[in-house]
């Protein structure tokens, strides 16, 4: 037969106001109430049904509270793929947005998610697609499109000089006067 140890007063303190919470997570709640229930001396099947889990999570929650007290209530560390791209991959993402393509002796002025994406996989061996160096520059606090203009100059810093006046161009306007 199964059964909480002994708790602390401060352990039990904690655990009632946890497993009467309204505010914490739903999972923690509930691991608090498995303990709670078990140290008042309700038995595993009562305390599964009352609470419409299944008996070895019951248990499971119980002997952990008993080897690691309230830290063995927590979620265990996951094991999940590994980050697609390393640190300095993101770092060199980030950082090639953020440098005007000429100072790269690049031919154009300002960056597209295309031109990211070749110069990266060509210059700095990086094969990685748009949508996931839109998906860095935007988890960084970039937004491509409201920073776009500070990636590059216009495309020919000569243009308004070559373009002249525009006042010839646009009729003016009588003046009617009274």
């Amino acid at each position: 037969m199964l059964r909480v140890r002994e708790m602390t007063a401060e352990e039990a303190e904690r655990i009632k106001r946890l497993a009467n919470s309204r505010t914490e997570a739903a999972r923690a709640v509930e691991r608090a109430k498995i303990i709670w229930l078990s140290s008042r001396g309700e038995r595993v099947p009562a305390i599964a049904k009352q609470l419409g889990i299944g008996e070895d999570t019951v248990r499971l929650w119980i002997k952990r509270f008993n080897e690691h007290s309230l830290a063995g209530l927590s979620d265990l560390p996951r094991s999940g793929a590994p980050p697609t791209y390393t640190a300095e991959q993101v770092g060199e993402v980030i950082s090639a947005s953020l440098t005007k393509p000429q100072d790269l002796g690049l031919p154009f002025a300002a960056w597209t998610l295309d031109r990211l994406e070749a110069y990266l996989g060509e210059q700095k061996g990086i094969a990685i697609k748009r949508s996931r160096i839109s998906e860095i520059l935007i988890a960084e606090g970039l937004r491509w499109r409201t920073q776009q203009t500070w990636f590059g100059e216009k495309v020919d810093p000569e243009f308004a000089e070559k373009r002249g006046s525009s006042r010839s161009s646009t009729p003016s306007h009588l003046r009617v006067v009274s």
